[in-house]
């Protein structure tokens, strides 16, 4: 099993380039189902997850390629062969049922496993079963299978999501516009990876209007035709090395970058005391002098702080002047990168939702173990400014969002390196 070690104490200086967004694509990879004819992606990011997706489709019987060292992937769903996502392939990834609402509006039924096995009530599923539902689908759970048919078609209707889930909103805007009829999504996600599939669909003769705000509002067409579409710049990728000049020290260039995207993040990297400017090809990220200074954090919807940068954000505020409170509001269960920071010896105090982290002046290189993908990169983070040599155990995880991590920040000059077992 591969580790990444890391020797701290060295600023970085120099580019990063920024992926298109692991979220966005794995949205719009489904959105082929939508029609017979080809849907060309580009700016793909390599990851795990992509070919999770891309090995769901071809179980379908989509015909996927790709192109430039998978930086373009090209998908053709002109026949079909199933309309049943196996729980083998779903079970490794939560966005494989994004595939569902696709594959109900255009064949009028689909059989999908509950990713993970998780119950519906325990996860939003039910955000998702209860938006189909109100277009028309007729949804049955049977031995761990969501079973959904629309005999007569989905027909557009004005609902209210219970939650602005991003998962939801897409499977609902892939249903809708294939629907009879107006439908509106009212409580709708407002994020960019949202945005990102409302221009796809359009460009496949889609009729969307609203993306962005909470209100999304498609007009169903009768058939929706190929296009080719750049996957948007990904804003998690882009914040997890922002963090890195601002731990290590330095100034570093990330290409296509854009602001925007993460503003909320960006206001409290200028109260930490990072420097955040735009250059012609993206962001330049520099440490203005010293340690910086603490910060409160509060995760929240977009245009909020994303929960997906927490725990990248407590390793930051580890070594920050003053103490700092992070509370999670998105998910449960999301502080378990907080023991192997302390590991490192950050002070770090979790109760429920809530960390206090006490900065210290340097954290010192330990063995650590990631527990999921954010965390991950939170401890290959923690251990670029951090004294010593610093081993990040069980770095499966880190595949499923990061591309060649390693090279990117080993070619602005960090001591990283990944060690097969």
């Amino acid at each position: 099993m591969d580790r990444i070690v890391v020797r701290g104490g060295t600023p970085l200086n120099g580019v990063i380039p920024i992926a298109g967004a692991k979220n966005a694509c794995l949205a719009l990879m489904p959105a082929t189902l939508l029609s017979e004819e080809p849907l060309t992606l580009t700016n793909a990011p390599r990851l795990s997850d992509i070919r999770t997706m891309t090995e769901l489709l071809e179980s379908l019987g989509v015909e996927a390629s790709s192109l430039q060292d998978g930086k373009v992937i090209s998908l053709s769903s002109h026949d079909l062969t199933s309309h049943v996502a196996d729980y083998e392939i779903v079970r490794k990834m939560r966005a494989s049922n994004l595939v569902l609402g696709p594959l109900l509006t255009r064949f009028h039924h689909a059989v999908v496993s509950l990713p993970g096995g998780c119950a519906i009530g325990a996860r939003p599923m039910d955000i998702h079963i209860h938006a189909l539902e109100a277009l028309g689908a007729e949804i049955e759970l049977k031995d761990g299978y969501l079973h959904a048919r629309a005999p007569g078609g989905l027909k557009g209707a004005d609902m209210t999501l219970r939650f602005a889930s991003v998962g939801a909103t897409e499977n609902t805007l892939m249903a809708a516009v294939l629907a009879k009829g107006t439908t509106v999504i009212r409580n709708a996600a407002r994020e960019p990876e949202i945005v990102d599939l409302a221009q796809c669909l359009r460009k496949m003769g889609a009729q969307i209007d609203g993306e962005g705000s909470d209100t999304i509002t498609i007009q169903g067409v009768d058939r929706l035709h190929g296009a080719t579409h750049p996957v948007v710049p990904d804003r998690i990728e882009m914040g997890t090395y922002m963090l890195a000049p601002a731990i290590a020290g330095g100034s570093v260039e990330l290409l296509g970058g854009r602001i925007d995207l993460l503003t909320s993040f960006c206001e409290k990297l200028d109260a930490a005391e990072i420097d955040v400017s735009e250059t012609a090809r993206g962001l330049k990220v520099t440490r203005r002098n010293g340690r910086v200074d603490a910060v409160d954090v509060v995760t929240e919807v977009f245009p909020g702080f994303p929960t997906d940068l927490q725990a990248q954000m407590m390793a930051l505020l580890a070594t920050a002047k003053g103490v700092s409170v992070l509370e999670e509001r998105i998910f449960e269960n999301r502080f378990m990168h907080a023991p192997e920071l302390v590991r490192m010896g950050a002070d770090i105090e979790v109760h429920g939702g809530t960390a206090t982290v006490t900065g210290v002046t340097r954290l010192k290189g330990a063995p650590v173990m990631a527990t999921d993908l954010r965390a991950s990169v939170s401890l290959i983070l923690a251990g670029l400014g951090a004294e010593g040599e610093t081993v990040v155990n069980r770095v499966y995880h880190l595949d499923r969002g990061y591309e060649r991590v390693e090279e990117k920040l080993g070619a602005c000059g960090a001591m990283i390196e990944r060690v097969s077992e």
